[in-house]
């Protein structure tokens, strides 16, 4: 693993991609299928965009995360004219990072067939700027900021899926990286166990607010994170659930929480909160679906995001690849073209749980050097911005957007 090296591309604030995509953003729904028209049979062009009319610093500071995001190298900013959020304001941000950026309003260009035309050409643009600008490095796994996430639970998720995930956690860590992992509202009952895991007293303070946080919200709005396909799949609470969710943090201290678009501040463990804050608790559901806390993690700055699924999944991501692990052997085989690693076999004898992780590590490897995990291979680029209300980060608690 300390001998694993690739070539990645050095942005301009100093992070480094493993892709070098080109990022098409809506800023409205009307604007959505020309952006979709625009990206299609594009293969390095993902599209990601907020259907919202009216100003929403929350979806506008995702969607500029996104557009700096390392793993991007250029982008285009599509409008229909009239919405609140201004491509051209968005397209000039992102310049500013030092990335080739375009924008239009879609009612200046005569409608659909000529501005999905306009941005294909845009586009062409947009991707010889990135080459022409790509500067290759060696990375290694310090250089690596890595996102996790469980969704499809069952009974193995708990036993193999999300422990895997957390031991590659703390090799990641121990190797100078950085690792983040969210679902706060899949913590319930683990108060105590979360806070004798803080890295400080001050991290110690920011879990046990997050926590509050999330339980007051909860039963806000009367809904918990857990369904009838995690029943069936041999889960009996919430909080059984939490014991198994929680296992994909592994072992080390945890630095802090970070909230959706805020990068860590330094490499460690990192928790996201992605809860609505609770004067605004009548507006969005956090983790609505699990596309929605991908896109959280990597708008934190992952280049990978690992998705643990027991029951199995056919999601994907955009902008960062998606790795996706189930501890459940008949799983992995019913939806082998979706499941990148098989960890059941943990459970059936065949690796120990460090054999797993180091091969986990190697897969983590291979698609950090440019293999495509297999939602990417099958051309997965789900993304899901929604209507949510969460206060900006302070500059104070490591914000960079």
């Amino acid at each position: 693993m300390a001998d694993r090296t690739w070539q990645g591309y050095l942005r301009p604030d100093g992070r480094k991609g493993i892709r070098n995509h080109i990022l098409v953003i809506y800023t409205v729904e009307c604007a959505s299928f020309v952006a979709q028209e625009i990206g299609k049979d594009e293969p390095d062009v993902h599209v990601i965009g907020f259907p919202g009319c009216y100003d929403n610093d929350y979806a506008i500071r995702l969607m500029l995360a996104l557009g700096t995001h390392p793993n991007i190298g250029g982008a285009l900013c599509v409008g229909l004219g009239c919405e609140y959020t201004q491509p051209h304001r968005l397209a000039g941000a992102i310049l500013q990072s030092g990335r080739p950026a375009e924008s239009f309003f879609i009612q200046e260009h005569g409608g659909t067939r000529s501005s999905v035309a306009h941005g294909k050409e845009l586009i062409q643009l947009l991707r010889a700027r990135a080459e022409a600008d790509a500067v290759r490095v060696s990375m290694t796994f310090a250089d690596l900021t890595i996102g996790a996430e469980c969704g499809g639970s069952d009974g193995t998720s708990g036993l193999a899926g999300n422990p895997v995930v957390g031991r590659a956690f703390d090799r990641l860590v121990d190797a100078g990286g950085t690792a983040i992992f969210e679902e706060v509202v899949e913590m319930i009952g683990l108060r105590d166990v979360m806070t004798t895991r803080a890295a400080s007293p001050a991290a110690a303070g920011q879990l046990a607010a997050t926590y509050n946080k999330m339980l007051a919200y909860c039963k806000a709005v009367r809904q918990y994170s857990v369904a009838p396909g995690n029943f069936a799949g041999g889960l009996t609470t919430i909080e059984e659930k939490s014991m198994g969710a929680f296992a994909k943090s592994g072992s080390r201290p945890i630095q802090g929480v970070i909230r959706v678009s805020e990068r860590p501040p330094r490499a460690g463990l990192w928790l996201l909160d992605s809860v609505p804050d609770a004067h605004f608790m009548q507006f969005g559901y956090t983790n609505p679906n699990d596309t929605e806390g991908i896109m959280d993690l990597i708008a934190a700055g992952a280049q990978i995001v690992l998705f643990i699924t027991g029951r199995g999944s056919v999601i994907g991501s955009a902008v960062s690849p998606l790795i996706k692990i189930t501890g459940n052997e008949r799983t992995y085989q019913r939806m082998i073209d979706d499941m990148d690693f098989n960890a059941g076999r943990i459970l059936s004898g065949a690796v120990t749980l460090d054999e797993a992780s180091l091969e986990l590590m190697d897969l983590i490897a291979d698609v950090a050097s440019g293999k495509p995990s297999k939602p990417e291979r099958l051309g997965h680029r789900e993304f899901f911005l929604m209507y949510k209300h969460q206060d900006a980060p302070s500059l104070e608690a490591g914000c960079r957007v």
